[in-house]
This record gives structure tokens, sequence and C-alpha cells, in this order.
């Protein structure tokens, strides 16, 4: 009878407790490792589930330039996938109404990327607007627009990041924006090994994070802004936006003038010879310094072939400048001179052939002769060599016939590998997503940029623009490498795919883009 009362008084407490909720279930603990050998011996491992209901992000498997494409340029999608439907159509993003059905064509599977890749062509989509790509099974795209010349205000932006890396000038709020600050680094750095020597090294631009200037990386981007604006001069405006816009001088000649000027405080006065850089550093024990590093025979010989390259190309606009940069190049070279097993020949070949289209004294011209006929010129991977060939077939000057065929026939090489390898990629460019980078991808795009001004091949126009559609979402990632530009952008994933945050890379997006720009300037009206 006892026993009965006990069950029926259990099963009020159990029907109370579950009726009321946790307040008595708490009370009802129960220790997990204690148990009677009945015991199933089940515990929860003292683990606490967690539940996240936050969708991940999914990437368009369409994928499109985000910015847009050129009215009666190629237009192409590339679609992801191996199961798709036979057809896209292309919306207007305003009205929601489809302007275009168009085929899918199958590409197959690209072993690089371990995806299966197809295309939608919409080249006769020619009217202006906002516009998405949809197709069944695979969604849509990120939207784009079609317009004429639709990259102009990128190329500005490109531009004009040489004006946000400006060192020691206060940069206003009307024309940097976000980028606005005040002067920086304007003091007198001193020298590394002898800090009683202290110069004034102020200007240039910073090429890194840590806002440090290297002669060397700016040398090279100069040489790159330089052969853009000497190849399409007609792109380059007066019209950018920065102090100097206005003056009746291209805005790119005065971007490499800051540099130039900076470059020159560089200079040794006494020996000719160049420091390499000025780095800034944190001293725990005095403050905020400013180091130049030591002279040395890259950053030399790399000045005396940018400031004689300067020179020849702003001679029109400010003779006297123009020839004192003259005269530092030709110390620089001289110095450099004096240590030839210091000096790497390819650089020093560079430099000669600057200063002989600059000058015409012809014991350069000796010099460039002699390292062509030691070393034949077998490919352009090398950047000196090619800017040495490059600048040696422009010039004025008496040349080598014989050996300007020879570096004709490479260089034609060289753009027809290029283009081979772009129009057999399922990505049409010449690069595996998985092993290069955009270092890689520019460095083979600025050769072709040059074959296609030689010979103006319409099939290499449209490998450049290629380009620029997969660095603006037309990638296996489907984002923007350009700032300022897309949909998904770089900033918002890994700041390692920036390209216009680096110097030096995007000196060479502003030459592939003078290309591309000028492909797509309107056709002057004849005149009657």
């Amino acid at each position: 009878m006892k026993n009965r009362h006990f069950r029926i008084l259990i099963c009020i407490l159990l029907s109370v407790a579950l009726l009321t909720g946790c307040a008595y279930a708490s009370e009802l603990s129960f220790d997990a490792r204690s148990k009677s050998d009945g015991d199933s011996g089940f515990t929860t491992l003292g683990l606490t589930p967690e539940f996240n209901y936050e969708v991940p992000r999914s990437l368009p498997n369409i994928l499109v330039d985000q910015v847009g494409y050129d009215r009666y340029s190629n237009k192409i999608a590339v679609f992801q996938g191996e199961l798709l439907p036979d057809s896209f159509t292309v919306t207007d993003a305003v009205s929601g109404q489809s302007v275009y059905t168009g085929q899918i064509e199958r590409r197959g599977y690209d072993e690089k990327t371990g995806v299966y890749v197809s295309y939608g062509d919409f080249t006769s989509l020619q009217t202006t607007g906002t516009y998405y790509i949809e197709a069944a099974v695979v969604g849509q795209s990120y939207n784009f627009e079609i317009a004429d010349n639709p990259y102009a205000e990128l190329y500005n932006v490109a531009l004009k990041q040489y004006y946000f890396n400006r060192c020691g000038l206060t940069l206003s709020l009307e024309m940097a924006g976000d980028a606005a600050h005040n002067a920086c680094h304007a003091r007198e750095a001193q020298m590394k090994d002898e800090a009683s020597i202290k110069l004034d090294v102020s200007g240039g631009w910073h090429v890194d994070g840590a806002a440090n200037r290297d002669v060397s990386t700016g040398c090279r981007t100069v040489n790159h802004l330089l052969l853009a604006y000497e190849l399409y001069p007609e792109v380059f405006g007066d019209d950018v936006g920065i102090p100097e816009s206005g003056n009746g001088i291209p805005d790119v000649l005065d971007e490499v003038k800051y540099e130039i000027d900076w470059l020159l405080k560089m200079q040794d006065s006494k020996s000719g010879a160049v420091y390499s850089a000025v780095s800034n550093v944190d001293n725990a024990a005095l403050g905020y310094l400013l180091y130049i590093e030591g002279i040395t025979m890259d950053a030399t010989i790399q000045f005396a072939a940018a400031m004689a390259k300067f020179s020849y190309l702003y001679q029109n606009y400010d003779w006297e400048f123009a020839n004192r940069c003259l005269k530092a190049a030709d110390r620089a070279y001289r110095y450099a001179g004096k240590y030839p097993a210091d000096v790497s020949p390819e650089e020093y070949f560079y430099a000669a052939a600057e200063l002989y289209r600059a000058t015409g004294n012809y014991g350069y011209h000796n010099v460039i002769k002699n390292y062509l006929l030691e070393n034949p010129v077998e490919d352009m991977q090398n950047d000196f060599t090619f800017w040495g060939c490059v600048t040696y077939l422009s010039t004025k000057q008496k040349v080598d016939m014989n050996l300007c065929k020879d570096m004709i026939k490479v260089l034609m090489l060289e753009g027809e590998k290029i283009s081979y390898a772009a129009k057999n990629s399922k990505f049409l460019v010449i690069m595996d997503e998985k092993s290069s980078g955009s270092a890689e991808l520019l460095k083979d795009i600025t050769r072709l940029v040059v074959v296609d001004h030689i010979i103006t091949n319409h099939e290499y126009a449209t490998v450049l623009q290629n380009h620029l559609h997969y660095m603006l979402g037309r990638n296996l990632q489907s984002i923007s490498y350009l700032d300022s530009a897309g949909t998904r952008n770089y900033k918002e994933i890994d700041e390692k795919y920036g390209i216009m945050n680096q110097v030096e890379l995007n000196a060479e997006l502003v030459l592939m883009m003078s290309s591309i720009m000028d492909e797509l300037r309107p056709e002057e009206d004849p005149q009657p």
C-alpha cells in the first residue's frame, strides 16, 4: 500500500514539474557521472550545441565584368557548372524586363581551376543601361552597365592613386576625400649609418603600407607611367583632380614630376650615386625617425634610366628642368660605370638606351650594341631588356637596323605567344588562378600592349579588354581587384588582391587601361 502511495506521489510531482517548466525541473538535477549498474552509461560529454542561423553569402555562378562593357565591344559572361540550361537572358535591372536571350556555349572542364566553364555571348546587345544575366539552375549575375566607354571614371581613379600616395604634402579634403591628411614626413631624415648627417628628402610617393619610399620601386613605376604616356598621349588629360590640374601639362607628367623631384634629392651631390630608400622607424628611445638607406648600384643605374626617360618626354614643357634631370642621369650612369661588376648588364643596357635617345651621344650607342651582340635577345621576360628594346626602337637617333629587326621579331613572337595562351584559356586570360597573381598577369600584358601599339591588331585589343573584364569580376572568385569598382570588391575579402594599392602594379594597370581607352576613343570626324 505504501509503495502504491509513493508511486502516486512521484507521478504528481513529475506532472507538476512538466506543467510548470524549468523552475521545478532545475531542482531535479542528476549527476551524469553517478550511475547504477543498470544505467546505459550515456552522457552529453559536457558539450553545448551552437546554432548559427546566418546564411553564408553565396557567389554567383555567372561571372561578368561588374563595371560593365563598352556598347560596341565583345561582351561575354562566363558560366560555371556542369549541368547548365541551353540559354540565358539579359534582364534590365531597373524595369525587370528581359531584353536579350542567348545560347550558352559549353567550353568544357578546366583542369587548372577544377570547374566546368561555358560562355554566354551578348555582343549584339548595344543599348545602354544597367543589366544582370540570369539562367535556370545557376541563378543570376551581379549587375553591370553597357555604356560608351564605362571605364573612363575608373581610369582617373587609377591615375589619382599617386596623388593619394604623395608624401610631405597636405592632401585637401576637397581633392582627396577620405584619403585627406596633413603633410607627413616633411622633416629632415638622417643617414642610417651616420646619424650626424641629415638631409631634406621630403616628397615622393609612399610605396607600401608602412609609408616607406624606395628609389628602385619609384623608378620602375615612373618607367611604366611614362611608357603609357609615350604610347597613348591622347588619352591623358589635364583634369584628373590634382593640385596641378589645369596647368597645361598632362596630369600624368605632373604626377611623375612629383616623384622625380624627390629622386633628385636622393642623389649624392658629390659622387652622383643614389641612396636607395627612406624608411620610417618607430624608435622606443628616440621616437619616430626617418632613415636614409645607403647607396646601391640598383638605385643608381635605375635612377639614371628614369631621369633620362623623363627628361626626353618633359623637354617640351620645361626645357631647363628636363636638362637638369638629364645631367643627373648622366652623373649616375657614370658613377655606376666605375663598378661594372656590381651593375646588372640589363639595367646598364636600359640606361644607355634612354640616354642615347635623349642625347645622341654615340658612346651610349656603343654600350647598346655591345650588350646586344653579347646577349642576343631571345625573349622579353626581363623588364630592363624589354624597356631598353622599346626605347631603342622608338629613338630618332641613328640605329642599327639589323638589331631593330631582331628586336621586332622577338616582340612579335612574344605578343603572339601571349595572345595564343589567353585565347586558349577558359577564362580568356594568361594565368592560372591557383598559381599566378596579378603581377605576372600585368607583366605579360605590358608586352602585349607594346606589340598591339606597333601593329594595331584588333585581336590583341580584345585580349587586353578580356584581362580588364577578368580584373573587374569575371574571375573564379567573382571579385573586382580595383578600388571603388564592382559589387564585390577585393577590400571585402583580402587586401592582397588589390592592384591599385601597389604603386608599380597600378602603373602597369594604367598602361593597360591606356591602350583600352585609346581603342574605345570615338573616331574623330573627318576633316571637310
